[in-house]
């Protein structure tokens, strides 16, 4: 598809996380830390997170895959629904996958939390101390344990555009079941309505793991395809009622 073509929501949102990218990157890296997104609770959450992390991320390889799956469904979905319907969606998913990322988030840190007390420890002394922009490597080595989780939680931001497209992708295999897709490591097409639970069964799985050195925010994801597959169905409903 030539550059041109692209309609102008999807090319918008493909600048401007270029943009974002560069900035982040080479020129101003600090910026990163503004507009990546904290869990609410923490000393460096801002309230223009919730929407600036949709534009960062974390290496090179992070945002080439979430912008050429954009550039492949993302079109599509904007010729169908037009710019301002897709504009919404996009930014809806996005914003579904930092709650239900946050909601999976509030267990697990309300877990260290009780950890924490176990041991004698006040735990709003991590939450009053732990900033990723003062951060302190003496005050965190002199935690115990559970304290040092709960401190690398609230230090670790939510970064990249992968929940809105989560949700582009769910609604394009709603509204296009039968279309074959290539999926990285399958080295042959299934058809989206197939794809797509795989994807999403195996990102529930990865996030209930959560791996040591897994730092994939995969309930974001499921964030993102849960609104987007609602959001997709209602749409599609009351189009059929207006034909």
């Amino acid at each position: 598809m030539d550059f041109r073509n692209i309609p102008p929501a999807v090319k918008a949102i493909l600048l401007l996380n270029a943009i974002v990218f560069v900035l982040t990157q080479f020129l101003f890296p600090p910026l990163k830390t503004f507009l990546a997104a904290y869990y609410p609770m923490s000393q460096d959450f801002k309230i223009w997170q919730i929407i600036t992390h949709m534009f960062v991320h974390g290496d090179f390889m992070h945002i080439l895959f979430n912008m050429l799956t954009l550039f492949s469904f993302g079109p599509v979905l904007e010729r169908i629904m037009g710019q301002k319907k897709f504009i919404t969606f996009y930014f809806i998913c996005g914003l579904g996958s930092f709650v239900l990322f946050n909601v999976w988030n509030f267990f697990q840190i309300q877990q260290i939390v009780q950890a924490v007390e176990a041991i004698g420890m006040n735990p709003s002394e991590v939450f009053a101390n732990a900033h990723y922009t003062e951060r302190d490597a003496r005050y965190y080595y002199g935690l115990p344990a559970p304290a040092q989780d709960l401190y690398r939680f609230l230090i670790t931001p939510m970064v990249g555009a992968s929940g809105a497209i989560f949700g582009v992708v769910t609604a394009f295999a709603i509204l296009f079941p039968n279309a074959k897709l290539f999926f990285m490591f399958i080295p042959f097409p299934i058809k989206a309505k197939y794809l797509l639970p795989m994807i999403i069964l195996g990102s529930l799985y990865l996030g209930i793991r959560q791996l040591e050195g897994d730092n994939i925010a995969h309930f974001a994801h499921l964030g993102g395809a849960v609104v987007g597959y609602f959001w997709i169905k209602n749409w599609k409903k009351k189009q059929n009622m207006m034909l």
